[in-house]
C-alpha cells in the first residue's frame, strides 16, 4: 500500500497550530508509517516550485493554516487547492480570520503608518516603508502585497473541511487525519473535531439567573470556582461558541473567548454574543446601562475576536 501525501502550509497565523499538530501524540507514530510529508514548510525544507511541479490532486491531505493577508497566502492557498484531494482549514485563523482578522479595523496604509512609522518605539523620521519591489545590483527584490481585508480560506478557495481552535486540540488533528487514512470521510464542509452545541452545554458550572450589575477584567476578581462567568461579570463567549474543547478555559477560572466559532444555527458569532450580554444587563436606566456597558474596553476585539472576516460585517468600512 502506497503512503498517503500529506502537506502543511502556515499562512497568516502565529504559529501555535503547527505545534499543535504535533499534539496527537503517539499517533504520530503511526502517521509516520501511514503518511510523507511532501510539502511543511515549518517542519520539512521544501520549495514552492516542487509544489508547483506536482500533478493536480497529488497531495491527498493538506492542513493549511492562517488566514489570507496578502498575495503569498491567496497564491500558495490556489496552487495547494489544485494539488490536494483533501483541503483542510486547519485552526481558527483559517477557518474564520481569528487575530490576524481584527487587522480589518484598518487598512493597508493606516496598519504600515502604525506599525512603520507613528509607534512610540519607532525611530524613522523618513518615513521608510516595505516596498514589494525594489532594485538592488543583484537583481530584483520582491515582497508580497499586503491586502486591505484580511479573509479566512473559504473566502479564497474550495475547503473540504474545517477544524477550529485556537489552536486544535491533538484530538481534532488526528480526527481529520484518520478520516483521510481510512477513507471515512465525514460530509463536504463538515466541521471536524467539534459538537454542534453551544458551548454552555459542556460546561460543568452551575448556572442559575443571569443577571450583571458590572463586567470584569480576568485581572480584576477571583471568580467562584463553581458558578457560570458570565453571571460574575465576566465576558465568557461560551453560549455563543461551539463546543468540543472540553470547556478548558471556563474549567480553569478564564472566560471562554470564542475560538471554536459560532455553534450550528449562529450566523455571526458576534452579534449572538452581543445580544447575549445586553439581555443580561440589570437596569432599565439607560444612564447606569451606558455606565454598566464602558466596563466592555474593546468590544470589537471582545466580541469579534476570531470572526470579524467571517462574520457579516466583515470589516470596518473606511471612506
Amino acid at each position: 500500500m502506497a503512503k498517503l501525501k500529506v502537506a502543511g502550509y502556515w499562512a497568516s497565523s502565529c504559529g501555535g497550530c503547527e505545534i499543535a499538530t504535533l499534539e496527537i501524540g503517539a499517533n504520530i507514530v503511526k502517521l509516520a508509517e501511514l503518511a510523507d510529508i511532501v510539502f511543511w514548510p515549518c517542519i520539512v525544507d521544501g520549495k514552492y516550485k516542487d509544489v508547483e511541479a506536482m500533478t493536480d490532486g497529488e497531495i491527498d491531505l493538506c492542513l493549511f493554516n492562517g488566514a489570507i493577508q496578502n498575495e503569498e497566502n491567496e497564491h500558495q492557498a490556489k496552487v495547494l487547492r489544485a494539488k490536494s484531494k483533501v483541503m483542510v482549514a486547519y485552526g481558527s485563523c483559517s477557518y474564520e480570520g481569528c487575530i490576524p482578522g481584527l487587522a480589518n479595523v484598518a487598512n493597508q496604509e493606516q496598519i504600515f503608518d502604525r506599525v512603520f512609522v507613528s509607534c512610540p518605539s519607532v525611530d524613522n523620521p523618513d518615513k521608510v516603508i516595505p516596498q514589494t519591489s525594489y532594485q538592488a545590483p543583484e537583481g530584483e527584490l520582491t515582497l508580497p502585497k499586503i491586502y486591505d481585508t484580511v479573509r479566512p480560506l473559504a473566502a479564497v478557495i474550495d475547503v473540504d473541511y474545517f477544524v477550529p481552535g485556537c489552536p486544535p486540540t491533538g484530538e481534532q488533528t488526528w480526527a481529520v487525519l484518520e478520516a483521510v487514512v481510512t477513507g471515512n470521510l465525514p460530509a463536504k464542509g463538515s466541521i471536524v473535531g467539534a459538537g454542534t452545541r453551544a458551548l454552555c452545554d459542556e460546561c460543568k458550572r452551575n448556572k442559575e439567573e443571569k443577571k450583571v450589575k458590572k463586567f470584569y477584567r480576568t485581572h480584576q476578581i477571583m471568580p467562584d470556582p463553581d458558578r457560570c462567568l458570565l453571571e460574575q461579570g465576566l465576558l465568557c463567549a461560551g453560549l455563543a461558541t461551539r463546543e468540543g474543547c472540553g470547556a478548558l478555559c471556563p474549567a480553569a477560572g478564564m472566560p471562554c473567548t470564542g475560538c471554536y466559532g459560532p455553534p450550528d444555527g449562529v450566523v455571526d458569532q458576534g452579534a449572538k454574543f452581543m445580544s447575549a450580554v445586553a439581555s443580561i444587563v440589570d437596569s432599565n436606566d439607560p444612564a447606569e446601562i451606558a455606565v454598566i456597558l464602558d466596563d466592555i474596553k474593546d468590544p470589537i476585539g471582545t466580541f469579534y475576536r476570531y470572526s470579524l472576516p467571517s462574520s457579516i460585517l466583515r470589516r470596518v468600512q473606511i471612506k
